[in-house]
């Protein structure tokens, strides 16, 4: 069996409608995973969720409000219930601000503080509680939270956003840590994907120009594709292929790390 094999394991997958959480869903379904795509957009998410399984994969849909406990308990129920187990979580769900320091804007960063920071610890939470001894699946498994380059790099209007990834890399190690001392089985990595041309990526380059720092969003990406020494921006299936190594059996040794996949962009 390939060690890249993920025949048999359930994976949730948070904001995975659209954009890099999509491409994670796809690329783990292409490896043998079930998956349960969870987002609060819900026209998408369905549409995601059936297209998948247009492919013969087993998916599903639920509604995920990461801010939300009381969510997290019904999609972490949900999947397990749907899909027979829940051993892979995927903390993808995260959201982008984009402002000069000096203009900064409390609710803005607040929310950033709230979905990207917030909403990942809850994740790893539940996922600890379902997957450790004893829990609802008990059988331990695998967390990759999603990070950024933006977390390695001093990139002028993202103070509040690079604030907020960085911490996902703290309450990856912390994580880590814990649940190899306390048994729970769960390893805990992240990653740091690069400028990637989805909604996200391409509403950054906008916003940098609005803040005066870029005369058009191509001179943005331009001054990105500079400091990256591959020369282009990533794509989602490069994205989605280094979260894949990371749930797979290929990385069994591997917890409590950051995987940059920025084209040295954060070396």
């Amino acid at each position: 069996m390939p060690v890249f094999d993920l025949t048999g394991r359930r994976a949730l997958v948070t904001g995975g409608a659209r954009g890099l959480g999509a491409g994670m869903a796809v690329a783990l379904a292409a490896s043998g995973a079930a998956v349960m795509i969870g987002d609060v957009l819900e026209d998408e998410g369905r549409d995601t969720a059936s297209a998948l399984t247009t492919t013969g994969a087993q998916a599903a849909f639920v509604h995920l409000d990461v801010t939300d406990e009381a969510s997290w308990l019904t999609a972490v129920s949900a999947t397990h219930a749907v899909l027979g187990g829940f051993d892979i979580l995927i903390n993808n769900a995260g959201i982008e601000e984009t402002a000069l320091v000096t203009e900064i804007e409390p609710e803005a960063l607040r929310r950033m503080l709230d979905v990207n920071i917030v909403g990942t610890a809850l994740g790893l939470k539940h996922a600890f509680r379902v997957m450790r001894p004893g829990g609802l699946a008990g059988q331990g498994g695998v967390v990759v939270n999603v990070s950024s380059v933006a977390a390695t790099i001093a990139f002028p209007a993202i103070a509040g956003y690079s604030a907020t990834k960085s911490a996902v890399d703290r309450l990856t190690r912390v994580a880590a840590m814990e649940s190899g001392k306390l048994g729970y089985g769960v390893r805990v990595n992240c990653v740091y994907p690069g400028l990637v041309p989805t909604d996200m990526g391409m509403k950054l380059a906008g916003d940098v120009v609005t803040a005066g720092l870029f005369a058009t969003p191509e001179e943005a990406v331009g001054a990105i594709i500079e400091q990256t020494p591959l020369g282009r921006l990533g794509t989602v299936s490069e994205m989605a292929d280094a979260v894949v190594f990371l749930c797979s059996d290929a990385s069994r040794f591997i917890t409590g790390v950051g995987l940059p996949v920025d084209g040295g962009m954060g070396m």
